[in-house]
């Protein structure tokens, strides 16, 4: 049973990098054919050629957890670059109820259920921003039956905004109260400086890529060179003022999106992130995963894996529901924005991951490994849920439209 791992203990460093790349190449491709998100395969691929399998992979991979922390990066400000900031004007009324209901409810239902399950306050309210924000991975879907300009695809669309922004600030609070015990001064010191960095990323770095960008027209390496620039620099100055840095990469995403979204630079540095760096994060995360301890805790802790995963998917189906009776949307349509909302797989994995590796002063991390755990299985199912009911609904609308 040990001969494999002995084996594979003595890859040398180039066949661990082919391996990777095989990996990366191959992955995505097989789980296309079987209908499973992409990052579910590279999770798997990771805890088998990880520390706790086949053992490809050291126990302290430092490569790999370099790249790794710019795929996490680059990740976060992908998705605030994708944020339709001309459609957020029109819609975003209906969009900030919407995000409110669905970032509101998920939050208390994950609040609830951690002190239900004995964690303390800063870990239950942690746990509770874990299910608020959501990922669109069904958007593809609605795109392809020509409803993605919808009313309610776009309310969900805009509400993304409120979600993720929301719950990134959740951490950004938790975690200094976690490290260093409640103190209402540096509390609020936090605060004050988190009122003063958002700004000065969206009106600072945010204007000089507004400026410099068109400059570098002509020259796609350094519009390449820029936003990587900026992203590393937001992160920086989130980490600076002890923010999580993937806070800093999100926000200037968002600053930079309208001029970034359609450069030759920014196309080369997304098709690098995309193709290379995001998918060695996903891998990264398997390579944390004990397989038997990962199952062990989920048959320990079934009720907590329940409470998480049926708490979301209530809480979720609730806000779409309430803003459906509101705007007057259709049963259908208020269907697929709670499917659209179900997803929670790039964002809540990355935070997760923070929370976890967030220790305080007497070794304590913010989340446990079950909690890291059930976050996993919520990923799984709300990633195939999701995208399969996205399409039920979506059908239901357009043959509706049809009649």
């Amino acid at each position: 049973m040990n001969l494999f791992p002995e084996f594979f203990q003595h890859f040398p460093p180039l066949a661990r990098v082919a391996l990777a790349f095989f990996l990366i190449l191959v992955v995505p491709m097989l789980c296309r054919r079987i209908s499973l998100p992409a990052v579910v395969g590279l999770l798997a691929a990771g805890v088998v050629v990880g520390p706790h399998a086949l053992k490809i992979v050291p126990n302290n991979p430092v490569v790999a957890n370099f790249l790794a922390e710019l795929g996490k990066l680059m990740l976060m400000m992908f998705a605030g670059i994708e944020i339709d900031h001309a459609l957020f004007k029109r819609i975003w009324k209906r969009s900030a109820l919407f995000g409110l209901f669905t970032f509101l409810l998920p939050l208390l239902a994950g609040l609830a259920v951690g002190l239900l399950f004995g964690y303390y306050w800063v870990a239950a309210l942690l746990i509770g921003s874990l299910l608020a924000s959501h990922t669109l991975l069904g958007f593809p879907i609605t795109q392809q039956l020509g409803i993605a300009g919808s009313d309610a695809v776009s309310v969900t669309s805009g509400a993304t905004i409120f979600t993720d922004v929301t719950s990134l600030l959740i951490l950004a609070i938790c975690l200094p109260i976690h490290m260093s015990g409640f103190s209402g001064q540096a509390l609020a010191i936090q605060l004050v400086l988190l009122l003063g960095y958002v700004p000065l990323v969206i009106f600072g770095i945010g204007k000089l890529g507004a400026w410099l960008m068109p400059k570098f027209k002509d020259t796609a390496d350094r519009q390449f060179g820029l936003v990587l620039f900026m992203m590393m620099l937001a992160a920086f100055g989130a980490e600076a003022i002890h923010l999580e840095p993937i806070i800093g990469a999100f926000i200037v995403g968002m600053a930079i999106g309208p001029v970034t979204r359609h450069a030759k630079g920014f196309e080369h540095l997304e098709f690098i992130g995309q193709s290379f760096f995001i998918p060695m994060f996903f891998i990264s995360i398997g390579f944390h995963i004990d397989l038997g301890v990962f199952l062990g805790t989920l048959l320990d802790n079934a009720p907590l894996v329940l409470a998480v995963v049926g708490g979301l998917i209530l809480a979720k189906l609730g806000a779409a529901l309430v803003t459906q009776r509101l705007y007057g949307f259709t049963l259908p349509e208020g269907l697929l924005m709670w499917s659209l909302s179900l997803p929670q797989v790039a964002a809540t994995l990355a935070a997760a991951l923070v929370a976890y590796n967030t220790v305080d002063q007497q070794g304590q991390r913010l989340i446990d490994e079950p909690i890291l755990n059930t976050v996993i299985v919520l990923m799984v199912v709300t990633s195939i849920l999701g995208p399969v009911l996205t399409e039920r609904f979506a059908w239901r609308i357009v043959r509706r439209n049809q009649t």
